[in-house]
């Protein structure tokens, strides 16, 4: 096959944030800018995001055991999706799962996100009991659960706030409930930590990044996502409660971690 048929191509509107130099003063931020363009910026910036999404009904469906109370008092089970941006794990849930079956509550902090969630969740499942919620996570205080899905979330949160998130979480799991973790990392092997990322820019680059793109990004986010390494999610969950918690993903720099309450 020739390079020209191999060269993957994308609209000039996908990443236009990205797409002109940024100032020293510029910042990564959840806007309408942003949502624009998420799906697909998410689709070609984060490696195994499908997958991930594609799991969450599986683990669902072995774990969520209808444990709370509906509106209609009929027995759901309750799932909240925080940080939920535009409302991938929530559509992927509901996509598998009977509407009754379901209470999920979708939060995320910006108002650019929520609102475009809304109106895909009411346009492609309006009969599933979904609430969406403009809020911080860190001020929300959950309702007995099934599971939690915190997606490239905590990431975003100051690291002195994210054992208090953890264990507002594990306080609300039912027994035998589950988190999903999943985050982006850096190994603590500077070499090792090195060669990841660059493979992560390779990754970016296959699938149709600039340069600039690639530059202005890491710009943008530069204090604003601050990651952990994988030993340290892993002490974290150990530290607020969670007896069992492993790796079921990783995807070069990008993990994804099962806690069972």
């Amino acid at each position: 096959m020739s390079q020209s048929q191999t060269t993957i191509k994308h609209d000039t509107l996908f990443d236009k944030p990205f797409t002109t130099p940024l100032d020293k003063a510029s910042r990564f931020s959840f806007d309408e800018q942003v949502v624009a363009c998420f799906p697909d910026m998410i689709r070609r910036s984060v490696p195994g995001y499908g997958q991930v999404l594609a799991m969450l009904p599986i683990f669902a469906r072995r774990h969520c055991k209808y444990r709370q109370q509906g509106n209609n008092a009929q027995r759901v089970s309750r799932i909240y999706d925080l940080g939920c941006s535009l409302g991938g794990a929530t559509m992927a849930l509901a996509g598998e799962f009977e509407a009754q079956d379901l209470q999920i509550k979708a939060i995320d902090i910006s108002p650019a996100m929520t609102t475009e969630a809304t109106t895909l969740l009411s346009e492609n499942y309006s009969e599933h009991d979904i609430e969406v919620i403009t809020a911080d996570i860190r001020d929300v205080a959950l309702e007995p659960c099934d599971m939690v899905i915190l997606n490239l979330t905590l990431q975003f949160l100051p690291a002195a706030d994210r054992v208090a998130v953890l264990e507002k979480i594990y306080a609300a799991l039912s027994e035998g409930g589950i988190l999903v973790l999943t985050e982006k990392t850096h190994a603590f092997d500077e070499q090792y930590d090195a060669w990841l990322v660059e493979r992560y820019y390779d990754f970016k680059r296959a699938n149709g990044y600039t340069e600039m793109e690639i530059s202005g990004k890491r710009n943008a986010l530069e204090n604003v996502l601050i990651t952990d390494t994988l030993d340290e999610h892993h002490a974290r969950l150990a530290q607020v409660g969670f007896k069992r918690h492993l790796t079921w993903f990783q995807f070069l720099n990008f993990v994804s971690v099962v806690a069972f309450k």
